[in-house]
Parts: C-alpha cells; structure tokens; sequence
C-alpha cells in the first residue's frame, strides 16, 4: 500500500545538479552578487594596504593583514554554495578590477599636478604610496590565483565525496592548502615593495604572514559555517538542488557545477 505523499511529485531539478553530484546554487542572485563585490573590494584595499611595511615587535607583516583573510573567507563561502566556476570566475573578476586599480594609480601619477611645494610634496607622496602598489598587485594576482584555486580545488573535491557532511573539515583543509601557497607566493614576489632586504626577513614576514591568516580564519570559522547555511537556507536553487538529489533525478550539465 502507499501513502498520499508516496504520490506526490518530486521536487523540480535544478540545472547542472543530481544525487550523483553535490548540490550547488545557481549564481544569478543577490548573495552571489555581493559576495563578489565585497571579493573585489577586499582584494583591492589589501593591494593598497600591502605596500606598506608594518612591524609589531619581531614580527614583520604589511598594512593589508587584516584584510586579506576576508578575501578567502569570501571564496570559501562561493566555493561551498555556487561552485568551482563560480568561484573561478569571482577569483578573476576581482584580480580583474585589482588590475584596473593599479592602471588608474599610474595615470594619477603622471598627471601633472600644482607646481607648487605642496603640489610637489602630494605628487611625491603619491609615487610613495601608490608606485609601488603594482608590485604588490603582481604578487597577490600570482599568489591568489594559485593559493584560492587551490582553495577551491580541496573545496569542491572534497564536498563531491561528502555531500553537505563534514563542512567544517572541508573548510580547514582548503583553507591551509590554500593560504600556504598563497603566502609563499605572495611574500616572495611583494617582499621588496614592502622593504623587505634580507632572508631573514622575508622568513618572518611568510612564516608569520601564514601563521596569522591561517589563525584567522580557523578563529571565525563557526561564523563563516553560520553564514554559508544561512545563505543554504534562503537559496531557491541550491534547495531545488537537493530536492532534485534526495529524488535521484539525472544529472543535467550547468555553468557552474564544478
């Protein structure tokens, strides 16, 4: 014998999604959307923070510690809800507007400016301050592409064996994967925009720069896992999704799946 809800029909599928695949949300939304500018804005300020050197005591870091962590966090949270495409492409579209930030500096630079002593003291502020920005852009294009498709990589292979399981150890394999190469990378190609003369130096400045961004995100990790089930929950399509994998529904290829 069935029952009344034995008969009813199957939640609709969401494109690019079965039960043989994880669920992923389609990126035509307002959470996507502003996921991805925040990306861009974080990535941003941290090219322009970055190219000043700071010192707490032994530690030596640069002015965009503090922001940079964001950026991964944003990637984490697209990596688990939308996709690797989707992440793939907020990866680009952020180093993409970091790329236009530094070709607006250079023109600001060469513009000419007042003749006088506080038209020549500004201009030469802003060849200190923002000259040296497109090294430090150079070096997070390099590091970040590398570190957050990494990043995305153990996200996405990860979550394909789990499914919505084990979220938490999804985040902080992606997350040191990630941020080492990311580190490496970074510090190696920016350490001399930053000041940054001897070995001894730029050991401190990547083993500590990795230690803080790593201690960082593990720190706010619950709040990140709050804020992708947050956004699980009020996703029509990441919930069509599952509907359509908890009812075994085939597989139908989309934009951004994997």
């Amino acid at each position: 014998m069935t029952s009344a809800a034995d008969d009813r029909p199957a939640p609709p599928a969401a494109p690019g999604r079965s039960a043989d695949h994880p669920a992923y949300a389609d990126t035509g939304s307002t959470h996507y959307a502003m996921l991805l500018a925040l990306m861009c804005v974080v990535v941003i300020l941290s090219g322009i923070g970055a190219a000043k050197g700071v010192v707490f005591g032994p530690i030596i870091t640069d002015g965009g510690f503090f922001l940079f962590p964001a950026a991964y966090i944003c990637g984490d949270v697209i990596s688990e809800i939308y996709g690797g495409r989707a992440a793939r492409r907020a990866i680009l579209a952020s180093f993409g507007a970091n790329v236009l930030s530094v070709l607006c500096y250079a023109i600001i630079i060469v513009l000419p400016g007042f003749d006088d002593a506080y038209g020549v003291q500004k201009q030469a502020a802003l060849e200190v301050a923002l000259g040296p920005v497109w090294q430090v852009v150079l070096a997070g294009i390099l590091g970040f592409l590398a570190g957050q498709n990494l990043n995305t990589l153990v996200m996405v292979a990860m979550k394909r064996r789990t499914r919505e399981k084990r979220l938490i150890g999804r985040l902080v394999s992606s997350t040191g994967a990630g941020e080492f190469v990311d580190t490496l990378v970074f510090c190696t190609v920016a350490a001399t925009a930053i000041g940054i003369t001897t070995v001894e130096q730029w050991a401190n400045y990547t083993f500590f720069g990795f230690v803080y961004k790593v201690a960082v995100q593990y720190a706010v990790m619950p709040i990140t896992a709050a804020v992708i089930g947050w956004i699980k929950k009020r996703e029509p399509t990441y919930q069509a999704a599952l509907g359509a994998a908890a009812a075994g529904e085939p597989e139908v290829s989309g934009p951004d799946a994997r």
